[in-house]
């Protein structure tokens, strides 16, 4: 069974959404399972080069906003996923399509998954500007791409078409917000659920694909 994520690298709740969704693949429930991972984003008027973030916090949330702040619920909730928030570190807002272009050639290298895993970690925790290319180049390079060949298709306009198509098709799927797991194409598990309950629903989904299945 296929899981589709439909999630931005710029989005904290993805990130803990995937380590969920880690936890529950190491079950049975991971059995059959392929990942695939879906383009959304959340700021996608930002420009190519994103923003200081200094500049787009004030901005969204006015002169006295923190560069450091961070809602207590997702830095206590990433602890418990195994992840340090490092929101002071994080200098740029980036756009993310270079990373999205970057993960859909992923998909064909077999790296999707760890690459996703890395930029979540760049962003996040280390606080690298993923909307960088040679940053990108890095990214692709420590998941165990070709960083020349990274380097190559993102000075191109290299899946820009896909990523921009399957993002329109997110939404004409009913895809409102992510993390959203689509699991065989046609049930839905949205948000950053717990590991078990992420679980249970893959099994329920395997149960329902096989009845449905073709005889």
């Amino acid at each position: 069974m296929r899981i589709e994520i439909y999630s931005d690298i710029a989005c904290p709740w993805c990130f803990i959404g995937k380590r969920r969704l880690d936890a529950a693949l190491q079950t049975p429930a991971g059995n059959g399972v392929e990942v695939v991972w879906r383009p959304y984003q959340l700021h996608p008027n930002l420009p190519p080069a994103g923003l200081d973030r200094e500049d787009y916090l004030a901005h969204r949330y006015g002169e006295a906003a923190e560069r450091a702040r961070a809602p207590r619920r997702i830095v206590a909730e990433g602890l418990d996923a195994g992840i340090h928030f490092n929101f002071d570190a994080m200098r740029r807002m980036p756009n993310t399509l270079a990373a999205h272009r970057l993960l859909h050639y992923a998909q064909t290298e077999g790296n999707q998954h760890a690459l996703a895993e890395t930029l979540f970690r760049f962003h996040f925790c280390a606080g690298r500007d993923v909307g960088d290319t040679e940053t990108l180049c890095e990214a692709a390079e420590e998941a165990g791409m070709d960083a020349a060949a990274a380097g190559a298709w993102l000075r191109s306009d290299g899946g820009e078409a896909a990523v921009r198509e399957q993002m329109q098709g997110a939404l004409a799927r009913g895809v409102a917000g992510v993390p959203c797991f689509l699991l065989g194409g046609g049930f839905m598990l949205p948000g950053a659920q717990d590991s078990a309950t992420m679980a249970q629903f893959i099994e329920r989904a395997k149960a329902k694909l096989a009845v449905n299945a073709p005889s």
